[in-house]
């Protein structure tokens, strides 16, 4: 875990001037906890995805710094959303940057105890890529392909798209008609290089690195399967035990996070050096230039969770065999990112009867 301390003269105005309406409209119906004022440090993990752009821009600009104020920001990187969402249950880190459907397995095994997004992040950015020969969905019969992680975002597209297309997949071994391989996205490249799979859905730059440095070629564009091709790939979630005792830091976090993704907006021409900068500082490689052109292509980079897509990614999990099915009232808690937006002169986003705007 890295430590990056907030700057002197702390958080944006739009923040501050939240503040007092933010503890005004605290509901005591989240957790028993009794706001404790700022924290002294917030833990939030990301992944060093093109589709986690938000938070290594922020990281790389100061911006959630800024926002946090007297609040220490520590940061930990992981590999996919399941694991990040095991460490904020574990209490390991207090906020994080994952995909939806881990975030929503953990909303529903915890009886909806666990988490609530309280912003969007990322739209669009993911794919099935394919070694050369595969043509179309018939091809795909006795392949083996790679997910990031059993139950992550991909994983569970992957497994729903191949069952749309009569093949049995398995999360627990036995016959199938196509092997998925839960495999870290590093290995998989790796893997496919060597012949050993066939193809992989991930997000991006895993995308174009497949493309560009192992000739794949791309399947399925999982924007092609939703509506206006508008899905979402990463959220900023809390734990409800930080959000209850801290509200007001939350709001900071969120206020920063609003940052971040309008410099993104504003600033296309400079969100590759910055994602590289944050890349570098993480692993000490940056991606090449064509990589970080091409997977931001793909993306749309937005504080809208699309929270009307989250009933279909959790009945998605239920029938592949990753997720329970349960209830998904009280899931989003909007009411800091609407403060933000509005105080802006924005508009607000909707919760889709999901939670609080």
């Amino acid at each position: 875990m890295s430590a990056r301390t907030a700057r002197p003269g702390g958080r944006l105005l739009v923040a501050c001037a939240l503040i007092p309406v933010l503890l005004g409209g605290c509901s005591a119906s989240r957790s028993a906890a009794e706001p404790a004022g700022p924290a002294a440090e917030l833990r939030l993990g990301y992944f060093d995805n093109v589709t986690h752009a938000p938070a290594l821009v922020g990281l790389d600009q100061g911006l959630l710094a800024d926002a946090l104020g007297d609040t220490t920001l520590t940061t930990q990187v992981f590999g996919a959303g399941p694991a990040a969402i095991e460490a904020l249950s574990a209490g390991a880190i207090d906020a994080a940057y994952l995909g939806p459907n881990p975030a929503v397995n953990s909303f529903v095994q915890s009886a909806g105890q666990s988490v609530r997004i309280v912003a969007g992040a990322t739209s669009g950015g993911a794919a099935l890529v394919v070694r050369p020969g595969i043509t179309d969905a018939g091809d795909l019969a006795g392949t083996t392909i790679a997910s990031p992680q059993l139950g992550n975002t991909q994983d569970v597209a992957l497994r729903s798209w191949l069952g749309e297309q009569g093949y049995r997949t398995s999360t627990t071994g036995g016959d199938v008609d196509v092997d998925i391989a839960p495999t870290d996205n590093a290995q998989a490249l790796t893997l496919f290089q060597s012949g050993k799979i066939d193809g992989a859905w991930l997000p991006e730059p895993w995308v174009s690195r497949f493309i560009l440095e192992a000739g794949a070629t791309v399947l399925v564009d999982e924007a092609s399967l939703w509506p206006d091709g508008a899905f979402p790939t990463t959220v900023l979630v809390v734990g409800t035990d930080f959000l209850a005792a801290h509200p007001e830091t939350v709001q900071d976090l969120v206020a920063g996070h609003t940052a971040s993704v309008d410099w993104l907006t504003a600033n296309p021409d400079q969100a590759a050096a910055a994602i590289n900068r944050t890349l570098v500082a993480d692993t000490g490689t940056p991606l090449p230039d064509a990589v970080l052109a091409r997977a931001l292509t793909g993306v749309t980079f937005t504080t809208d969770p699309l929270a009307a897509a989250f009933p279909l990614l959790l009945q998605a999990g239920v029938d592949v065999g990753t997720a329970k099915t349960g209830s998904l009232d009280g899931l989003f808690d909007l009411a800091p990112l609407n403060r933000v937006l509005t105080a802006a002169g924005g508009q607000p986003v909707s919760a889709a009867g999901l939670g609080t705007e």
